[in-house]
């Protein structure tokens, strides 16, 4: 009885095997130009495949050739930790950092910058935290100390740990954080403690980004490409390119070349056809470089080996470490599609609080099945007393009385009097109340209490914290003034954009 072997060659590494249905009464050689057939008559068989025998006497008989199953490996977020980077003396947000670290400065009205990193890390089910910091700390410890630790957010069996700049023994011991990388060197024998012995794979994130991301997401693709580093990338303008750390990759998604905040001739060089993942050629033509978002996976012996032994002395990541990984270990990108922005200037800053309030944002915070998370303040509902709202956002436990306010943000807490306009504003709120006696008190000596007063007109500004504007006060730039100083006033212009100082006063009838 004659015989012959089918041979069905793999064409990928994950197959689930084929069924071959049919007569095989015709003649079994043109059967085998589509299976590959061979005689048996002595020849080797070919490796890497499922042999089955098939003969003429078979008549509709279905065979079932199983291929080997090559399983995925799953990312867990049970071995994954995460560290968010508490920022340094944070100049580019500067006067808003003057007395708060960058991750705790105030956004979308009653969030702290802190809380997307954090409640991204939540949400993709991500509980081992650690929380860097050195600068103006204090007020970034208590909230999250109020909101991820105690009565906040559970953890379950995972943990928030607040690691705060420090000296120790040795020459090294004896110096502040000298940069990110550095910050997570000091630190390294909390990665080998044995609370943290399952974590194979570390996130790098920052404190002073807004998106949604599922990290998980993230960690998957790094796993699946047996990357040692990945950086999430997000295509970019050039007016913004500058900005950010750049990056070439190759048909595979690997990184082939790193550039940190190139300018010139230099940030000319990484133009790439940003085509290649995935944008229209109209898009590509708007953001022709790929930039690096600051968020990095690490497999944990990989970063615990260039932070000890390859760079010891590197304090940064983005303008040292990256860029010499790149030639020697496997370095992926991780295209974000999504909504991001870079927050790190007032100018970015403002704007981005601003487009909040768009009939349509590109981000809003408002999302059930990814909430973002924030310290709970039990305060009333805003009261709202004859006055005109348009594409605003009100936060908590606010006194609106006969008032304007249009395309601007309140914070939680705020007082805005009779005849107050706000537009193009954003207001961060107050600590804490003024009771009406208190308030009326103050006025009646004459001094400016929290919130504004009446007949103040406000345009194109950012209002810090606990400030106390007075009455019939104008703030409105109209000279056009760029940058200015004005400190012992209250105020400082970055942008064109008026900043009003933390716990500032202006006084009745000033003019700004």
């Amino acid at each position: 009885m004659d015989a012959c072997c089918a041979t069905a060659t793999l064409k990928s590494g994950f197959c689930k095997g084929e069924k071959i249905r049919g007569s095989l009464n015709g003649d079994c050689n043109q059967f085998g130009k589509s299976l590959s057939l061979e005689k048996r008559g002595g020849r080797k068989m070919k490796s890497r495949g499922a042999y089955s025998v098939l003969t003429r006497e078979n008549n509709n008989e279905t065979l079932t050739i199983q291929a080997p199953r090559i399983e995925r490996q799953r990312a867990n977020p049970k071995n994954v930790g995460a560290i968010i980077l508490g920022g340094g003396a944070g100049a580019q947000l500067f006067p808003l950092t003057s007395r708060t670290a960058t991750p705790a400065v105030p956004v979308g009205g009653c969030y702290r910058l802190i809380d997307i990193p954090m409640s991204n890390c939540i949400n993709s089910g991500i509980n081992k935290i650690f929380v860097l910091t050195q600068f103006n700390s204090a007020s970034l410890n208590r909230h999250i100390s109020r909101t991820y630790t105690g009565n906040g957010v559970s953890f379950g069996d995972g943990y928030v740990e607040v690691l705060a700049a420090t000296q120790t023994a040795g020459e090294t011991g004896n110096r502040w954080f000298q940069g990110p990388a550095d910050a997570v060197r000091q630190f390294i024998w909390v990665f080998e403690d044995a609370k943290a012995k399952d974590i194979d794979n570390i996130l790098i994130l920052s404190g002073d980004h807004l998106y949604r991301m599922d990290y998980m997401d993230f960690i998957q693709n790094h796993i699946d490409r047996n990357a040692d580093i990945t950086l999430s990338c997000a295509p970019v303008g050039d007016s913004r390119a500058s900005a950010f750390g750049l990056v070439k990759i190759d048909s595979r998604g690997r990184i082939t070349q790193f550039s940190e905040k190139p300018k010139g001739s230099d940030k000319q060089a990484m133009q790439v056809d940003t085509s290649i993942i995935g944008l229209s050629p109209q898009e590509s033509l708007k953001s022709p470089y790929i930039a690096s978002m600051g968020v990095y996976a690490f497999k944990t012996d990989v970063l615990l080996k260039l932070l000890r032994l390859s760079y010891p002395s590197s304090n940064d990541f983005g303008s040292e470490i990256i860029p010499s990984a790149v030639k020697e270990h496997n370095v992926q990108a991780y295209i974000f599609r999504d909504y991001w922005e870079d927050i790190g200037t007032i100018k970015s800053f403002y704007d981005a609080n601003l487009a909040l309030t768009d009939k349509l944002p590109k981000f809003e915070f408002y999302d059930p099945k990814t909430p973002f998370y924030t310290s709970p303040r039990f305060l009333p509902p805003t009261k709202i007393d004859n006055s005109k709202i348009k594409d605003a956002i009100i936060s908590h436990g606010c006194f609106l009385r006969e008032c304007i306010v249009d395309h601007s943000i309140v914070g939680e807490r705020s007082r805005l009097d009779s005849g107050v306009e706000l537009k193009d504003t954003l207001m961060m709120g107050a600590d804490y109340y003024q009771t009406e006696s208190e308030i009326a008190s103050l006025l009646a000596q004459g001094k400016v209490p929290m919130g504004i007063g009446r007949n103040t007109k406000i345009s194109n500004c950012i209002i810090d914290k606990n400030a106390r504007i007075g009455k019939d006060v104008v703030i409105k730039n109209k000279d056009g003034v760029e940058e200015g100083d004005r400190p012992e006033k209250g105020f400082y212009i970055r942008s064109g954009i008026t900043i009003v100082l933390e716990k500032a006063t202006i006084d009745d009838g000033s003019i700004i």
